[in-house]
């Protein structure tokens, strides 16, 4: 069995086991590195004109396969232009599932992201609705150690993955986050994009002891939202993609759909908001959109 079975719904252990057993899979294909095939060359470019890597398609390719053994009826990948409906099934699945790609050849943290929600009658209505009625959320991270964050609405789980077994084993339960830190994440490089508001916030973070936080803080920036989610978990901190002034960037870059709702949903069952205060005000703009068009938002 590769995953402890143990707090998981018993309808949606399936669809876990079939994440996890992939995602050893991944991350044994990561760890062999330079000696495997190259897995950062680029190989084409997804509809937002992001570049797509070998390994991007890969993973896809083998969740898609694994997924279409389990109860999964409608699949939503980052790497794909539209919704695959796989038959027969009673849950709706988005997925990213390499996420912070940038990272495969420098030996960085980088993460599978999914979000399941209750299917409906057809995709649009699967996809199309409020963050609020997702059934899980959760991370693959793929580094030092490959691990997995999910919650399934009563708390967090973390797992760790046994190298020797591939079995991804329950570790901690009811995860929270620290109440206190001194470390903040955003990509200084675009300071002179940002808004006011943003601006100031790192303004004062950057005050130190003599401003209003009373603290020297700390910068920290991965390029991969799993790392950044995975450090937050275990050590506090605030995460920051914040909209700016470049064509493109003006509501932000972040995927309402393959990111924005399954890592707000395990910020919030680990005791904090952080930006899912956001979410309810996307979910409404969402309503007004094509699911085509939902599958490219950005928050």
């Amino acid at each position: 069995m590769p995953l402890s079975p143990d707090h998981i719904p018993a309808d949606l252990l399936p669809v876990m086991e079939a994440l996890t057993r992939v995602g050893r899979d991944v991350a044994a294909i990561i760890a062999r590195g330079a000696l495997g095939d190259s897995l950062s060359v680029e190989v084409g470019e997804n509809s937002d004109g992001d570049g797509q890597k070998a390994l991007d398609v890969m993973a896809d390719e083998m969740f898609e396969a694994a997924l279409r053994e389990t109860a999964v009826r409608f699949y939503a990948s980052e790497e794909q232009e539209g919704v695959l409906d796989l038959g027969a099934g009673k849950y709706a699945l988005a997925i990213d599932p390499l996420d912070g790609s940038s990272n495969i050849d420098v030996n960085v943290s980088i993460g599978t992201i999914f979000s399941i929600f209750e299917a409906k009658d057809g995709a649009e209505e699967s996809f199309l609705r409020p963050a609020g009625e997702q059934v899980a959320g959760g991370y693959i991270v793929f580094g030092p150690q490959t691990g997995m964050a999910v919650t399934f609405g009563d708390g967090v789980l973390i797992y760790a993955m046994d190298p020797a077994t591939g079995e991804f084993v329950l570790v901690e339960t009811g995860k929270k986050i620290p109440a206190a830190t001194k470390e903040y994440a955003i990509n200084a490089s675009n300071r002179r994009h940002w808004v006011k508001g943003a601006k100031a916030y790192i303004e004062e973070c950057e005050s130190g002891e003599t401003g209003a936080k009373g603290k020297n803080m700390n910068m920290r920036w991965v390029a991969s939202l799993v790392a950044e989610t995975h450090r937050i978990l275990t050590r506090g901190g605030v995460f920051l993609y914040p909209a700016d002034a470049r064509k493109g960037y003006e509501n932000g870059r972040l995927r309402m759909l393959y990111e924005c709702a399954p890592i707000a949903f395990l910020i919030e069952q680990a005791g904090r908001c952080g930006f899912w205060t956001r979410l309810p005000q996307s979910c409404t703009r969402a309503r007004h959109l094509s699911l085509a068009q939902v599958m490219r938002l950005r928050v």
